[in-house]
């Protein structure tokens, strides 16, 4: 536990810092952030009481002391319905968000590994990913979780709903690796770039 932290939080001061004077960018990551968490919620039915442990486990309490901060750091995501207890997500905010994530990812990598190797497997046989119980159970609650949660959520079509929760599946098993926060790091700057 305390190599994952001190390697990380290492690796993750020496990356690029989000500009402060972008809040284009700073927006986009917040997003990025949220649908991470939203993924590993619906595939692996992690709630806030989990999240709030791995930030207790990370050391990263003093960020993420109590459900009502987890619901802000959330709600701060400008994909997300209504505008109470939107707040702003400093550089050290969406770090800990990263370490959170990944470490969450790596606790559950072998399921993870699991629904891509059969999203593979379906793949190469030309079958629908519905046609696998877990993964046609993680693109249902995916979709159902971010047509509850998200302002757009009732008029994106399944369809890219579906391929969204896909991308980020794959997504979560590049994190869940021993360099998971650096990549996950580094893609939230470069998709959040213009």
């Amino acid at each position: 536990m305390a190599s994952f932290v001190n390697s990380t939080v290492s690796v993750l001061s020496r990356q690029p810092l989000v500009p402060q004077s972008d809040p284009a960018q700073l927006e986009s990551i917040k997003a990025q952030l949220d649908l991470v968490l939203l993924a590993l919620e619906a595939l692996a039915d992690i709630g806030s009481e989990a999240i709030l442990q791995a930030a207790a486990d990370l050391d990263l309490d003093q960020m993420i002391a109590d459900r009502v901060a987890l619901w802000r750091l959330r709600q701060a995501s400008p994909l997300r319905k209504g505008q109470g207890g939107r707040k702003k997500l400093d550089v050290d905010e969406a770090r800990s968000l990263v370490l959170i994530s990944c470490y969450l990812a790596q606790q559950h990598q072998e399921l993870i590994r699991r629904a891509v190797a059969l999203l593979e497997q379906l793949t190469e046989q030309n079958r629908e990913p519905h046609q696998s119980a877990l993964l046609g159970d993680y693109l249902d609650c995916f979709c159902d979780l971010y047509q509850e949660r998200m302002a757009a959520g009732d008029e994106t079509s399944p369809e890219v709903l579906s391929h969204l929760a896909l991308k980020l599946l794959i997504d979560l098993l590049f994190y869940s690796a021993a360099s998971g926060p650096r990549h996950f790091w580094l893609a939230l700057l470069e998709r959040s770039t213009p």
